[in-house]
């Protein structure tokens, strides 16, 4: 079981890592974010707004609100233009962490049911093994994204938990 606190600083720790993969992906030219790298969505533009869409549809899970209209086909394209994106992104990262603020014990009990397009069916799931796999989701792709980066010459800062600043 996990708690409020793991909640907060998993959603900070989000945060963070997204203002370092932005902050190099926005130096490279937007051909070379769109370069198709061989990753599981290729480029690293499209990555990134998989992963934020991703974001969205576990937090409207999680909150109720509305989901991204889009299957995990057209994630890759939710955001073509990388400045939206880029806004956007922040924006969710304070969103999910306004949430995670306002978390008590009883927000993590139970069970959360929603309908799976990936599985077409109906799941239920304990909440807290939901939000750890969404940041589980979130570190592996990032993970991804980082890899892509430093190939294209990008030098991405370290990625390790306990040197998250307070």
């Amino acid at each position: 079981m996990i708690d409020p606190a793991y909640v907060q600083r998993m959603a900070r720790y989000n945060r963070w890592q997204n203002q370092n993969l932005y902050g190099v992906a926005d130096q490279l030219s937007d051909a070379e974010r769109r370069r198709e790298r061989g990753a599981f969505f290729g480029s690293i533009h499209k990555t990134l707004s998989h992963l934020l869409w991703a974001d969205q549809t576990w937090m409207s899970r999680f909150t109720g609100a509305p989901k991204p209209n889009a299957g995990i086909p057209e994630s890759v394209s939710l955001y073509p233009d990388w400045d939206g994106l880029k806004r956007e992104r922040a924006s969710f990262d304070e969103t999910m962490i306004g949430w995670a603020d306002k978390l008590d014990a009883s927000s993590l009990a139970g069970d959360l049911t929603w309908y799976s397009g990936a599985q077409k069916r109906e799941v239920t799931k304990p909440k807290w093994i939901l939000l750890t796999h969404m940041f589980n989701h979130q570190t592996h792709h990032r993970g991804q994204v980082h890899c892509l980066l430093t190939q294209a010459g990008g030098k991405p800062h370290s990625t390790d938990l306990p040197a998250l600043p307070e």
